[in-house]
């Protein structure tokens, strides 16, 4: 716990605040995990709505957040045993576990990945990019491994003809972007609409381009092994979180809100709308069309293509709460877990 003592220290200040629910706790001892926080963004918003409802709570956990930077260190950090579980880009899941650890995905609470390339207004196409700085979050971040594939796609020598930067979380990179230190910058909302508005435009639409899950919850199979029952009840209060969220957009505007640290009505109701339609009601991990992510994780380990994807994650969790009628009952409720659909 030494080594990410500072990140911890990052975690407790975004924990810090007062929850924003009037669910009563338990009396019993609560269960201390730390959730790694890859970056600060919507696709992140369900654990922050299970957090902030108390719904990790009700399932017995005390949820602490660490922010780190990108699916390289979150990934490290639990392979080292700082962190309980984390959402991890599956590439680079898939990419640890070919270089020994035993991560596995445990749910996928998004299909897609909502991430635009944004850029300078003189690039107007794909070639325009070469010579250019592209900010990204870290290394082997989700956004360095889908745009190094698009652009690889569309003919880029991604190790030639562009420099990519670790910039860090979302709001650095787009700093980066209107300060001029890099030419493009991988964004998602509600930064890409605030660089738009400053006369950026998107170059690439990831939706568009690629089928790469994300809002992943990833833990290691060790920890599956010897604490079962914790990995059940986090994936719950997730599945929870994300009925919740459908259910309560004022207040899951107010949970966003309060991480993004931004008022700005129009990002957060853009917000909701989007990411309503994106999170999906039963986050089995994805293991079909992956064709594209098997190209990502093969230029750096050709093997990967000896591999099913179904050694990457573990469905169990997600599969008993579906098949046990607990996920249908949370829709059958109208999605008012604790407090009044607004």
């Amino acid at each position: 716990m030494k080594r990410w003592g500072l990140f911890l220290i990052i975690g407790s200040l975004i924990a810090a605040y007062a929850p924003l629910s009037n669910v009563t706790a338990q009396d019993k001892p609560l269960k201390k995990i730390y959730w790694g926080v890859s970056t600060l963004s919507p696709t992140l918003w369900i654990p922050w709505i299970a957090k902030e409802a108390k719904l990790f709570e009700k399932n017995g956990l005390d949820v602490e957040p660490v922010l780190l930077r990108g699916s390289g260190q979150t990934s490290q950090a639990m392979v080292g045993g700082s962190l309980f579980a984390s959402s991890v880009a599956l590439p680079q899941v898939m990419l640890a576990v070919l270089n020994g650890s035993d991560l596995a995905n445990v749910a996928h609470g998004i299909a897609v990945q909502n991430s635009r390339l944004m850029v300078k207004p003189e690039i107007r196409k794909v070639e325009d990019l070469k010579g250019k700085k592209i900010s990204i979050s870290s290394l082997g971040s989700a956004g360095d491994l889908l745009f190094g594939y698009v652009l690889r796609k569309y003919g880029i020598d991604t190790t030639r003809d562009v420099v990519w930067l670790a910039v860090g979380n979302t709001a650095e990179r787009l700093q980066a972007l209107l300060s001029g230190a890099v030419d493009a910058a991988d964004m998602t909302y509600p930064a890409d609409v605030q660089a738009e508005r400053k006369g950026f435009r998107p170059l690439l639409d990831a939706k568009k381009e690629i089928v790469y899950p994300t809002a992943s919850v990833v833990t290691r199979r060790k920890t599956i092994r010897e604490e079962r029952d914790t990995v059940m009840r986090f994936v719950r209060s997730f599945v929870e979180g994300i009925a919740y969220f459908r259910g309560n957009r004022e207040f899951s505007k107010t949970v966003l809100s309060k991480y993004l640290r931004t008022n700005d009505p129009e990002y957060l109701e853009g917000a909701y709308d989007i990411f309503k339609q994106d999170f999906m009601a039963a986050p089995y991990p994805v293991t079909k069309d992956l064709e594209a992510i098997y190209d990502i994780v093969a230029v750096r380990r050709p093997e990967i293509r000896s591999h099913k994807p179904e050694e990457f994650v573990d469905t169990s969790f997600v599969a008993e709460l579906d098949k046990s009628g607990f996920i249908k009952k949370l829709y059958e409720q109208k999605q008012s877990i604790g407090i009044k659909q607004q």
